[in-house]
């Protein structure tokens, strides 16, 4: 490999990897997925199937109903879903690692293929409590910092949020997963901003209320992503996916 992969000091009776090791090692695990992943294609013969990769949130909240579609489909289609961030995505797309990806926003790629798929708007989170009523709008003067639960979706959200809060006082929790909204929501006066698709996931799981914001918030938009040269066996299973996306979304 042109260079010193292991180590072992002397006396030491374990070996550990140099930085090259280490850089070696992150491929060696690709080819044995990528091995795996032919050995199960060879077994499968014609079978259809597509690799998805997701954002966490799309793939939790937005996606099921696809999901639900395309394991019920006829004839069965192999199904590999990952949860990725936009970067990892991309590199997957590129890489053909992965067909298809459902991701949060645009990066600018030679290879690729993005399309808006799906829009939904931002709304307030917050505890059903007494004289609190759902679609009602609410005064700024009601959000303080120190008690919203902030996920950062998009610069474009960021931006706005930076508007109206000084972001030299942020708010005291920062996630990174909508799926832990429901663990640090707990106080009548902690509030969060979130996509329409997660609010109401929220409000099916516990005594939640969505409320309007004073200002209007840039919708937050979910893109498709496909390599700008898929293999000829992708060319049904995205279709099939396509007709579903149509179907649900109105997006193709």
């Amino acid at each position: 490999m042109g260079g010193l992969l292991v180590e072992r000091r002397k006396g030491a009776s374990k070996i550990r990897l140099t930085p090259k090791g280490e850089n070696f090692f992150s491929i060696a695990e690709r080819w044995d997925a990528l091995w795996r992943e032919t050995q199960i294609l060879q077994a499968s013969g014609s079978q259809l199937s597509l690799a998805i990769s997701a954002a966490e949130s799309i793939s939790h909240f937005v996606l099921p109903p696809i999901y639900d579609l395309l394991n019920q489909h006829t004839p069965p289609m192999r199904l590999q879903i990952r949860t990725q961030h936009t970067q990892e995505a991309f590199d997957s797309i590129e890489r053909r690692e992965m067909d298809v990806a459902f991701v949060v926003r645009e990066i600018v790629s030679p290879s690729v293929t993005v399309k808006p798929f799906f829009a939904e708007e931002m709304v307030l989170l917050r505890l059903a409590v007494p004289g609190r009523q759902a679609g009602e709008p609410v005064d700024m003067e009601e959000l303080t910092a120190q008690h919203e639960v902030f996920i950062n979706w998009n610069r474009e959200f960021q931006f706005r949020h930076d508007q109206w809060w000084d972001p030299l006082c942020p708010s005291r929790v920062h996630l990174d997963s909508a799926g832990l909204i429901a663990t640090f929501l707990k106080d009548a006066r902690q509030w969060t901003i979130v996509p329409a698709s997660i609010g109401a996931h929220m409000m099916r799981m516990g005594d939640f209320v969505l409320q309007k914001l004073p200002a209007p918030v840039p919708p937050r938009i979910c893109y498709k992503v496909t390599h700008k040269f898929p293999n000829q066996a992708l060319h049904e299973p995205l279709r099939i996916l396509d007709t579903y996306l149509q179907a649900v979304f109105g997006k193709e």
